[in-house]
């Protein structure tokens, strides 16, 4: 696959781990974002996730909830044992990822951070995340994505 070279595609690729990339065309600023994402590549929206990168307790962490909701901040606290949880300043997130926002991976950052995806992911066979940069989307089993992120299952996306 070149041209879609990426350290998340790169880790997949390495680890040997079952993946597909599905390039997309969606204007970064359009609003439903994720929705229209979701469409552009033929995904049920439940099934694609974006990547959010916290602060909890003063300590990073990153959030995969589903497109079609939004964070539950208490929830991902409690997830990795912290009290208050706040979006990471867009500068920081990108530091430490080496991902451009809005093209966020939770697979291969520069650093080792807690990754807690949200459990409705658990009912699907495959889930959509980003690539590591926009306009690419990852398709790979809930299951690899925690074993790879060494991350946890918890309900992180808000209920309504």
């Amino acid at each position: 696959m070149a041209g879609h070279g990426t350290p998340a595609t790169a880790l997949l690729t390495r680890r040997r781990i079952a993946h597909r990339t599905h390039p997309y065309d969606v204007p970064p600023d359009a609003p439903n974002y994720g929705a229209l994402v979701a469409a552009a590549i033929g995904a049920a929206p439940e099934r694609v996730f974006k990547t959010l990168v916290c602060e909890v307790d003063g300590a990073l962490a990153v959030a995969v909830v589903p497109v079609t909701g939004e964070l539950d901040l208490k929830a991902l606290a409690a997830a990795v044992g912290g009290k208050r949880g706040a979006m990471a300043d867009r500068v920081v997130a990108e530091r430490a990822t080496g991902y451009v926002r809005g093209g966020i991976s939770p697979l291969g950052h520069r650093k080792r951070l807690p990754v807690v995806l949200d459990d409705s992911a658990l009912a699907h066979d495959s889930v959509y995340v980003s690539a590591g940069r926009r306009g690419l989307q990852l398709e790979l089993s809930p299951r690899d994505l925690l074993t790879l992120t060494g991350g946890t299952a918890a309900p992180v996306a808000a209920r309504p």
